[in-house]
């Protein structure tokens, strides 16, 4: 019986480029050139078979997989063109920005786990975003709107981009934004998902916000009605901006003209990012969290991501159960994945912020602190959170959690360069603002920072110290963007969205590949759940199918109780590398659209 639900994949789905009259010489010459290489390109698109949207595929030159079929369309046309996965990974993320407006972004950030070929571990381009200058850890109330320009933090995700090619890429920059470009100035195709996700936001907003006008009238529904597949979505302003930070350069977004668009923004709302802010902002490269899984390799993103040490965690707990030799769905290897992630989500709310301005203790990765966290695990009953929370003081008082609506996509290519990139806004189309005249939107990832000091509620949201509010520092994420090695090369990329879940959707499918030996298919199909120590119970996929309802009595019987929400978990986008052939397998999740394009 299958679990994934029709319902689910319904459920998410002025500018002249020739007008360069404010440019100088040397700026116009490279604008020529710019427009070459999108006339060029969009004759190769044009002249390219049409690419269907497919949740699987089998290629050797190259794969990408992410939730957009154009998006991904786009990533192997770079490879086409003589690109590596770098620079294939660029263009997707800024084609998603027109694409996925939800997730995908220029106005947000995210971490991207980028494997060159031969090289003992993959590296992590860190580019979360950061707290303004004014920013205080007591600026926020319990009540306060999560869709404000005091919510936006400094975005990081076109500097994380630049950075990523500067190091590894290999085409010119202009190149890999020219399809973005492209797509924003000559509309693209809405499908039921994107359809469905458009009338969702422009739900929330009030008509006369410029997200209803980029969204409404600009893009190409004068009348307000609803957005339906079929229709035709331009974005003119997002267009102009693209071609700015082709011909200008990244540095547009930080201290040029995009830049005081952002300021001016700022001002208009009272939000808090100066022109400070913005030039003052740098990605990293970082070195990534490494855990040994049986005979495996995982590398995951470090702090300010929390995945990466989570990830080590769950699996150093579980590499003491020999689960391989018990049913997957067997109420004994169930109850002790509820228990890993109950005390990993405790010590993740306990420790993990921004390591650049809080000391984390060394003991979190280490294969001895998992293994005494495994021992803590009553193997017949399951343990009030709580009860772990003997240094936590829980307040009864309730607010929102983490957000979930970010999006992943991977990449590889036949050279062996394989590319991890999760980036986000924080929720759905990030604060709902959108900057005048730019055309793109702002993220509220404040709102992943302890809001409020020493409130920790039974909900989960979280008050210790580590993650509280300080200039300059970045929110702590749950962003996992993974490779795994096995015998010293990758062969496995993957990572999803969903807020906290993120950690646990991943720690699934790799459980399903590494520790079951599911095909890829399999494993990303396969029900997932999620316990993030508060609130105190399980999200289960699957615990309205008859097909494990022997499994959750029998995890009732343990003591674990079940959230009523039966909502799908998370979107894994993810690909397998054969260790003979080199083929790769793109599989993309069918909870909500997704597509693998290969070459």
């Amino acid at each position: 019986m299958s679990w994934i639900r029709p319902t689910a994949l319904l459920r998410y789905g002025k500018h002249d480029l020739t007008d360069l009259s404010d440019r100088t010489l040397s700026e116009r010459t490279a604008s020529w050139c710019f427009i070459l290489a999108v006339t060029s390109i969009a004759l190769m698109t044009s002249l390219a078979p049409a690419l269907r949207a497919a949740s699987e595929a089998t290629a050797e030159r190259g794969m990408v997989v992410s939730v957009s079929p154009a998006a991904s369309a786009v990533g192997v046309e770079i490879l086409k063109t003589g690109g590596n996965a770098v620079d294939a990974a660029v263009a997707t993320a800024f084609a998603l920005a027109v694409t996925w407006p939800e997730a995908g972004n220029i106005g947000g950030g995210g971490f991207m786990m980028v494997a060159p070929p031969d090289a003992a571990s993959p590296v992590c381009v860190e580019y979360r975003e950061t707290a303004p200058a004014a920013s205080t850890p007591t600026m926020y109330t319990l009540d306060e709107s999560q869709f404000t320009h005091r919510m936006v933090g400094v975005p990081g995700t076109v500097a994380g981009l630049a950075l990523a090619h500067e190091r590894y890429g290999r085409l010119a920059w202009r190149e890999l934004i020219a399809p973005a470009q492209r797509l924003a100035e000559q509309g693209v195709t809405v499908d039921a998902a994107l359809a469905a996700s458009l009338n969702e936001g422009l739900a929330l907003v009030e008509s006369s916000s410029e997200f209803a006008r980029v969204f409404g009238k600009a893009g190409g529904k004068p009348d307000g009605e609803p957005w339906r597949a079929g229709d035709r979505l331009r974005q003119p302003d997002l267009a102009h901006t693209l071609r700015r930070l082709a011909v200008v350069g990244p540095e547009d977004f930080y201290t040029g003209q995009i830049a005081r668009q952002i300021v001016a923004e700022m001002v208009r709302g009272d939000g808090l990012i100066t022109a400070t802010d913005l030039a003052e902002y740098r990605a990293n490269v970082r070195p990534p969290v490494h855990v040994r899984f049986r005979s495996f390799d995982v590398y995951g993103p470090p702090l300010p991501s929390s995945g990466g040490i989570c990830l080590a965690m769950l699996l150093g707990m579980l590499e003491t159960f020999e689960l391989g030799e018990r049913d997957r769905w067997s109420a004994d290897s169930v109850h002790v994945v509820i228990e890993s992630l109950r005390r990993v989500f405790y010590q993740r709310a306990r420790y993990l912020g921004d390591s650049d301005f809080v000391d984390v203790p060394a003991k979190l990765t280490a294969p001895e602190f998992a293994v005494q966290l495994a021992r803590s695990i009553d193997p017949d009953h399951a343990t009030p959170s709580e009860d772990l929370a003997t240094d936590i003081e829980i307040s009864d008082v309730t607010v929102a959690g983490e957000g979930a609506h970010t999006t992943h996509f991977s990449v590889a290519d036949a050279e062996g360069w394989v590319v991890s990139n999760t980036y986000t806004l924080e929720q759905d189309f990030g604060s709902l603002i959108v900057v005048r005249g730019a055309g793109f939107l702002l993220n509220n990832e404040m709102g992943d920072f302890n809001r409020v000091p020493s409130h920790t509620d039974r909900e989960g949201r979280i008050g210790t110290p580590a993650n509280t509010i300080a200039p300059g520092k970045r929110m702590l994420s749950s962003q996992t963007p993974v490779i795994v090695y096995d015998d010293g090369q990758p062969r496995l990329a993957l990572g999803s969205p969903g807020g906290r879940t993120i950690i646990s959707t991943v720690l699934g499918v790799l459980l399903g590949t590494l520790e079951y030996d599911l095909p890829l298919r399999d494993a990303v199909d396969a029900p997932r759940l999620h316990h993030g120590w508060l609130p105190d119970e399980v999200h289960f996929e699957g615990v309205d199918d008859p097909e494990f309802s022997v499994l959750v009595d029998q995890l009732k019987q343990r003591g674990h109780r079940f959230a009523d929400d039966t909502s799908p978990q998370g979107d894994v986008h993810a690909i397998l590398i054969d260790p003979v052939s080199g083929a790769l397998q793109g599989v993309a999740d069918r909870r909500r659209r997704g597509s693998a394009v290969g070459w």
